[in-house]
């Protein structure tokens, strides 16, 4: 009997040995590799018609920014989740529906010029399917806010993530940015990945979503770039990633350009961990950003005095949460700042509240 159990043991063990290899030979196969480099379409979503209306852009103008990581409408103020400290691995429909319609309502509210958006989903399981980025295009450019172009860039494509147990399943996410402004092209450009073989099948490819906005009677450009740096390494990642955004920054300024980059950092910016010191070291912490990583007359943008996240080890609690401030912006020496502000909506939909930012580009 003993024997016949030993023999049914390792017939269960070598299933459960040749399922997990087929799995990681089927992730290997069908694993998201992008170039190095890729062109983005520029969508509209309008008539031909209508292509004449966009908001010309020229030195001297000013314009508001805004930067929100929309946690997939999945990461609202009941969330918690399984990589931070909680238990949950995806939200309900209902929570999905809702945090959407919430997530809209705050960025209409700031009838902003762009739109840096991070962790929009297009064809999720932990989102059922929904298609974001479109959603959000579509209500931000009707009525009187629109007409707004966008681009869009996957930063993870993965049609089976079996992580943790109930498995993440399907995830296609990434960066959108939408702008008032003509945009003449985009790309994405790939961040150096810090995850190895086969962790690396199905996880992240982060990316910079690098925009193009002519500027009327010159030969410069504004460059628009969205970007959403790694959280989960042991922190060379971050710096890898982060090295590789000043260098591209760098390079466009030292064109004549005019360079506004902005998003989830998952870096603290200076100054934030005197005003939200870390808790409890032993859950997830950001890196930090320091002032000499900024060539002179180059600075960030964040306002110190509301957390723009928070740990979802628990659902929110506002007297007991961690919170950061990690989301913000990098302006060129020629891009004034006028003002920032992070805009304190109680994480309600999201574990991110929106920076809002408003500019000027100097003669």
């Amino acid at each position: 009997m003993a024997k016949k159990a030993l023999k049914w043991a390792g017939i269960v063990l070598a299933a459960i040995v040749l399922a997990a290899a087929g799995l990681v030979a089927w992730l290997t196969l069908t694993e998201y590799k992008p170039d190095a480099v890729e062109e983005l379409e520029v969508g509209t979503g309008l008539s031909p018609a209508h292509m004449y209306t966009w908001k010309t852009l020229t030195v001297g103008d000013s314009l508001t920014l805004v930067s929100q990581n929309t946690g997939y409408a999945g990461l609202g103020k009941e969330a918690d989740f399984f990589m931070d400290g909680g238990k949950d691995v995806a939200p309900t429909r209902e929570q999905v529906v809702t945090y959407e319609n919430g997530i809209v309502q705050q960025l209409q509210a700031q009838d902003a010029d762009v739109y840096f958006l991070q962790e929009v989903d297009t064809d999720s399981s932990r989102t059922g399917g929904s298609d974001q980025a479109v959603w959000y295009h579509g209500i931000l450019n009707d009525g009187e806010l629109g007409p707004y172009c966008w681009m869009y860039a996957l930063n993870y494509s993965c049609d089976f993530v079996p992580y943790p147990l109930p498995p993440i399943g399907k995830v296609h996410s990434g960066l959108q940015t939408l702008s008032r402004f003509n945009v003449d092209s985009a790309q994405r450009v790939a961040l150096p990945c810090p995850f190895s073989w086969p962790v690396s099948t199905a996880n992240l490819k982060r990316c910079l979503l690098v925009s193009r906005a002519p500027l009327e009677g010159s030969d410069k450009e504004l460059v628009l770039v969205n970007l959403h740096l790694e959280a989960y390494d042991d922190g060379e990642g971050k710096a890898a990633q982060t090295q590789m955004l000043m260098d591209l920054l760098t390079r466009e300024y030292e064109k004549g350009n005019y360079v506004i980059a902005g998003g989830d950092f998952n870096q603290t910016f200076p100054g934030a961990l005197d005003a939200f010191p870390i808790r409890d070291p032993s859950l997830w912490t950001p890196g930090v950003l320091e002032e000499d990583i900024l060539p002179d007359g180059w600075r960030f943008a964040c306002d110190l005095s509301v957390p723009s996240c928070r740990l979802l080890d628990r659902p929110y609690d506002p007297a007991n949460s961690q919170f950061y401030v990690i989301d913000g912006f990098i302006l060129s020496p020629n891009v004034g700042l006028d003002s920032v502000e992070t805009l304190d909506e109680q994480f309600q939909y999201t574990d991110h509240n929106p920076v809002r930012i408003q500019v000027t580009l100097e003669p």
